[in-house]
């Protein structure tokens, strides 16, 4: 009989994946973390239950969240990451020869270790001499620091916990400050089917601060519904007019084709989030 890993998104909805062996498992201050070998997805990692990643399709999002803004962004130079601790989008982000520093804020360590040990296909960029690891809170860094950043990644978790404030007012208000004029801020945006408020809520945050907003989609296999959302908000820099054609290797999902048609949202998306889109 299959033994399954199971996340529990909402009553009555699951996902769940083959489990071949459990690798890891360990309880920190902020949240579980485990590390499983699925039948189907190679490894996979979990907080709390939820599916975080897993090695056949963590590609997809990652490359979206980087891509999509350095192939608008010509000089982008530094590069702040507020979570991200399995290290996916940092390598992404350093694939960029542009890019002189990426700093990353993680508040687990744990997330970190874990990721070092048994998934190294995402983590090994931390060896990288242009990264700067902080473990710390990524409210508090952005709040505290002086730093401007050109490019501003939101690689966070679903709004539960300890990443429930990087879906709030004052984060984004801070996150403004640390912002370069010309910069591009893109943040994990959850399902357009099943969380349809948050993302009008956050488009509802974001549009204050910013010249162009949106959200933009990809597939992932592993994410309920299969279609999931990034913010894209940014100050003189449209996400399809400024977009220059930067041909990036290794990449598996995304391309400048993709690009545009990411922008392309469905008509009840269109109409969810159109009082605060500004595109």
């Amino acid at each position: 009989m299959t033994e399954w890993i199971e996340e529990n998104y909402k009553e009555g909805l699951s996902f769940r994946l083959g489990l071949k062996k459990l690798l890891f498992r360990e309880q920190s201050p902020y949240q579980k973390v485990e590390v499983f070998e699925s039948s189907h997805h190679g490894r996979v990692l979990l907080n709390d239950g939820a599916f975080m990643l897993s090695e056949r399709d963590e590609r997809i999002y990652h490359e979206m969240m980087a891509h999509v803004p350095l192939s608008v962004h010509t000089n982008p130079r530094r590069v702040l990451i507020i979570g991200g601790g399995d290290g996916g989008t940092a390598r992404e982000v350093l694939k960029h020869t542009k890019v002189e520093k990426c700093t990353l804020v993680e508040i687990d360590q744990l997330v970190v270790d874990a990721c070092r040990k048994y998934i190294p296909q995402t983590a090994t960029v931390f060896d990288d001499s242009r990264m700067n690891l902080v473990i710390g809170d990524g409210v508090s860094f952005v709040r505290d620091s002086r730093e401007v950043f050109d490019i501003i990644l939101i690689d966070s978790t679903d709004p539960n916990g300890a990443a429930e404030p990087l879906f709030g007012e004052e984060f984004y208000t801070n996150i403004s400050h640390r912002l370069a004029m010309d910069g591009i801020v893109i943040a994990q945006g959850e399902s357009p089917f099943y969380e349809a408020d948050t993302q009008a809520r956050l488009l509802q945050i974001a549009n204050p601060h910013f010249d162009w907003v949106t959200m933009y989609n990809f597939t992932n296999m592993t994410y309920p519904g299969g279609l999931w959302s990034f913010l894209w908000a940014s100050r003189g820099r449209h996400p399809l007019r400024d977009m220059h054609h930067v041909k990036v290797s290794g990449c598996t999902y995304y391309n400048s084709e993709i690009h545009w048609a990411a922008f392309a949202l469905p008509e009840a998306q269109r109409q969810n989030l159109s009082k605060w889109t500004k595109i």
